[in-house]
């Protein structure tokens, strides 16, 4: 059932016949339900949906991360729903059974200068991983003041760390600890970084494969 929320001229929320209203970014999207179709699908359609499934599953528990991230990339669509387009097209393994492919994941996409250099990490402390990075210099939007987000994916444990704000572009470094029971395991590390006022956000960046001691 669809809801006309403040009259018969605004907003439609839920429901009517094969028309569903909904709000996207403050906008109000009207769209057809799709067809069903009698067909058996397709192997196509059916790694498609399995490629679909994935991706959702794994940056459905990125909320936060995503919603800051994704917030500019595209007007039309929600930030989740753009995540998802994007990891879709170019974060998935090619062969099935059907994977993330951690390299080239987006956890974050903006305008906003990631450093010169790339980021690295040191695994030398227990449960910690020691991240590092350079400052920009010259004609740059970047400033110390720029907030740090850090991202870790442990695949055996099937368990995020997720610290957004964790520290300052300035610091140039930041040890993150991890659950004890990491040790061991492999983890797949990433680092973005946002202005003080929020309102630009960088590209994410891999900071690569690390074994946590």
């Amino acid at each position: 059932m669809g809801f006309l929320t403040c009259g018969i001229d605004y907003d439609m929320i839920g429901r009517v016949g094969n028309h569903v209203g909904r709000k996207v970014k403050g906008r109000n999207v009207l769209s057809m339900r799709p067809s069903k179709s009698n067909k058996p699908p397709t192997q196509l359609q059916l790694d498609q949906r399995d490629k679909m499934r994935v991706v959702v599953q794994w940056l459905r528990r990125l909320n936060g991360v995503i919603n800051e991230g994704f917030k500019d990339y595209d007007a039309a669509m929600s930030q989740m729903n753009a995540a998802v387009s994007l990891n879709l097209k170019e974060a998935v393994t090619a062969v099935a059974p059907f994977d993330i492919d951690y390299p080239k994941v987006a956890l974050s996409k903006g305008k906003l200068d990631t450093p010169p250099q790339d980021p690295a990490i040191d695994t030398v402390t227990a449960a910690k991983l020691d991240y590092s990075w350079l400052m920009n210099t010259g004609a740059t939007n970047a400033k110390g003041t720029d907030k740090v987000n850090f991202v870790v994916y442990n695949k055996v444990k099937d368990k995020f760390v997720i610290l957004r704000a964790g520290a300052v572009r300035s610091a140039l470094a930041y040890s993150l600890q991890l659950p004890a029971n990491f040790s061991g395991d492999h983890v797949q590390c990433y680092i973005s970084f946002v202005s003080a006022d929020g309102k630009l956000v960088s590209d994410s960046y891999f900071v690569g494969d690390h074994i946590v001691v």
